[in-house]
């Protein structure tokens, strides 16, 4: 992704720092020039710029990134660099300059500037393969004013809170299914309770809730025997992942020689393959209803096929991107909340009565049911603050200069966004580091700044999946409380986060199921 590897300490950093950026959600930015000035002046005012910024030196993100051990904990970095540097910060990483804000209404300022078409990279290894193979682009991988189309097209039936409605029978079918399997797994358990790596047990749940609503079929990861072409496919996605880590810190010329650029983009390859096979058979049953003269009736996949706003090269590029996006935001903050619940059970009986007054054992709870659980949400909400998925982001302001406070900062600048840390601000959250869900209810809550937890992103680039997201949370949530008291498992210590792309627990997660005497 890079140049060749030269003896220089600044060209190993253009290769090896750059790349790790890239595996916590930023990746290369462009080569700023004219900031060399101490000030510019705009009118009869003298603007400070990036070189007046304070920041840490190539050897010491060096030193904090390999000697101290935070290359799998750069969110943890961010705080570390707040304290020492204040609310924003540069670095530079060979070439490229960049802004790191961890501070909320510097990045209220910023994401309102964004412009039409937010740029959240310039090199994306997911272009790459897109490109090699021939394919078009979809969500994350498209720009500008196609990426915009494109985007107007998505969120037609994902955005909208009245859409995220018609998806409730599907959602309720696969919380039933993993309901199902939560009993099967406790069964299986010396104790008749324990689950254990529920991590991953809430991957393959959030994996075939997405999948139901992007291809409308289900794919069987919940079956005690999962489907081969189906395994094939989950595994496809893990082996892009862990030999994306790789691809992202070797240079270009390495790719012929070692293993980890011809098993990416073979990922990559099997997940493209899975998924033009499920738009072709939806495709194939369009057509044969059509041709008997039967009404087209489904979803996501279908509003695709049949409103004609797409192609189908954009609909093969989109929907593998979507269903991506929408597994690790569910799986994730569900693990985090049950952790948290089962550390906590003051909190966690609170929850239950909340969740059993609104849904009584009888019926299956519906999203307008949600609305009557405030502390339901308030649960996924704090653990969204104390987890964002995504902790740093990036962007680029392409379409202006950017002037926060006293400072000017040129076009095409690379802001870093440091979620995590602007979400664990204490200035905004009294004990930043406490999971305290009732910070989050009206009659108790303090007024936070709108932009110091944006978990789904804010404006045009916000999550395309943020309210079916909401709404699996809250729905598997309330039906696992009302079922069964959590506790953890006695030999569970506490668990830490790692980024991996992605914040994730970082040692199984092992919780106790038991089934509630009223049931």
């Amino acid at each position: 992704m890079s140049a060749m590897i030269s003896m220089s300490l600044r060209r190993w950093s253009h290769i090896r720092i750059r790349p790790l950026l890239q595996t916590c959600g930023v990746t290369q930015g462009r080569a700023l020039h004219g900031t060399a000035a101490a000030a510019i002046t705009q009118g009869d005012k003298k603007m400070k710029t990036f070189d007046d910024l304070p920041g840490p030196s190539l050897l010491a993100n060096l030193y904090w990134f390999f000697i101290r051990g935070y290359l799998l904990h750069t969110h943890e970095l961010q705080l570390i660099y707040k304290k020492r540097y204040g609310p924003w910060w540069k670095s530079t990483l060979g070439p490229s300059l960049m802004v790191n804000i961890a501070d909320p209404a510097m990045l209220e300022i910023l994401l309102r500037r964004e412009g039409k078409y937010p740029l959240r990279n310039e090199i994306d290894l997911w272009r790459s393969h897109r490109e090699l193979r021939n394919f078009s682009y979809g969500p994350f991988t498209e720009r500008g004013e196609k990426w915009h189309a494109l985007r107007t097209v998505l969120n037609q039936k994902m955005l909208k809170p009245n859409e995220a409605k018609n998806y409730v029978r599907s959602i309720n079918e696969v919380v039933s299914d993993f309901m199902v399997r939560l009993q099967d797994l406790r069964k299986q358990s010396p104790n008749g309770e324990t689950v254990n790596d529920m991590a991953n047990e809430l991957y393959r749940f959030a994996f075939e809730g997405v999948s139901y609503i992007v291809f409308e079929t289900r794919i069987g990861c919940l079956d005690k025997h999962v489907p081969p072409e189906t395994q094939k496919f989950i595994d496809s996605i893990a082996e892009m992942f862990r030999n994306f880590m790789f691809v992202a810190h070797l240079p270009p010329w390495t790719r012929n020689l070692l293993p980890y650029w011809k098993r990416y983009m073979e990922g990559w390859d099997n997940i493209f393959d899975f998924g033009n096979k499920m738009v072709d058979k939806k495709l194939s049953e369009i057509e044969s209803r059509l041709e008997k003269g039967e009404e087209v009736q489904g979803e996501y996949l279908t509003y695709l096929l049949s409103s004609g706003k797409l192609s189908l090269p954009e609909v093969y590029g989109s929907v593998c991107e979507v269903l991506l996006a929408g597994v690790d935001t569910t799986s994730n903050t569900l693990c985090w909340s049950l952790y948290h619940l089962a550390r906590d059970p003051e909190l966690q009986q609170t929850l239950y009565e909340e969740v059993i007054q609104a849904v009584p054992m009888d019926r299956v709870p519906v999203a307008d049911d949600v609305t009557h659980m405030p502390l339901l949400r308030a649960v996924i909400k704090e653990t969204l603050r104390l987890y964002p998925v995504v902790p740093t982001n990036a962007r680029f302001v392409s379409e202006h200069e950017v002037v926060i406070g006293d400072y000017k900062f040129p076009q095409d600048t690379l802001f870093l966004l440091c979620h995590y840390a602007i979400s664990r601000d204490e200035a905004n959250f009294k004990d930043p580091e406490k999971f305290y869900p009732h910070r989050w209810l009206r009659d108790r809550a303090k007024t936070h700044h709108p932009f110091s937890a944006i978990p789904f992103g804010y404006g045009l680039r916000a999550c395309v999946g943020k309210r079916i997201a909401e709404l699996e949370m809250h729905l598997a949530l309330s039906r696992i409380i009302r079922l069964f008291e959590v506790k953890p498992d006695g030999k569970v210590e506490n668990i830490k986060s790692i980024a991996r792309v992605v914040l994730s627990p970082n040692k199984k997660v092992n919780l106790r199921f038991i089934e509630r005497k009223s049931v």
